[in-house]
């Protein structure tokens, strides 16, 4: 056995990933806690941070009939229930296309990743939501910070794009991308969280495919027109 190839069982050995993985989220965890207790305590009074009120004032004050329907649309198809949903299609779907394992591994592992962070931070970082008129009448208990809506669409999203990148899909694939832009606005739009808060999920969700990427796909190389060509 040459050295690379040694070296490449040693990173596809699965007690060696399920070690990277649980180092990998305690930092996660570390970086979100800690930018909680930064957003929540020292630095609320710091600019931007002072002026978020005023964000969530002004686009409660601008609210219409049509951007009623369209933020209710997007922030209901990152819910729980919608993220389970989805997640499950595109774990099938990718695993039939690319008739492999690790793409579809990598994007569940996202966003299980995604979910348990969120709930640890929420349960060390107390925030209450803005203080407007919530357009969503059954809001999580969880804290406001970070959003739950924008880490697991960015999770998804982002996981999805770039498997597809990873096999050929051409540059507009990451369009995906506009939907957690759609979420994040939605969410700031409806009450329901503050900017930092949303800032805070995109760094989630951003932070687990890192995480995803480097422990399933980076023993597992591209194959460009995989899921086009390749049978076995």
């Amino acid at each position: 056995m040459t050295a690379s190839t040694a070296g490449l069982a040693q990173r596809r050995d699965p007690r060696d990933a399920g070690i990277r993985l649980v180092l990998g989220l305690a930092v996660v965890f570390s970086v979100l806690a800690a930018a909680g207790w930064l957003v929540t305590g020292r630095l609320s009074h710091v600019w931007p941070l002072r002026s978020e009120d005023g964000v969530n004032r002004a686009l409660a004050l601008h609210r219409n009939h049509v951007l009623n329907g369209v933020s209710g649309f997007f922030s209901t198809l990152a819910d729980t229930p919608s993220a389970i949903l989805l997640s499950a299609v595109a774990f099938v779907t990718i695993r039939v296309l690319s008739h492999r394992w690790s793409e579809a591994v990598f994007v569940a592992t996202a966003l299980v990743c995604e979910v348990g962070v969120f709930l640890l931070t929420t349960l060390v970082i107390e925030r209450p939501r803005p203080a407007v008129p919530h357009l969503d009448a059954s809001a999580p208990p969880t804290s406001s910070f970070p959003s739950g809506h924008v880490a697991a669409s960015v999770a998804l999203y982002a996981a999805v794009a770039l498997v597809a990148w990873r096999h050929g899909a051409p540059w507009p694939v990451w369009a995906l991308l506009t939907v957690p832009c759609a979420v994040g606005f939605s969410r700031l739009y409806r009450g329901m969280h503050h900017p930092s808060d949303v800032a805070a999920g995109v760094l989630l969700g951003v932070l687990c495919v890192v995480l995803a990427h480097h422990v399933v796909l980076e023993a597992c190389p591209a194959r460009p027109g995989l899921m086009r060509r390749d049978r076995r």
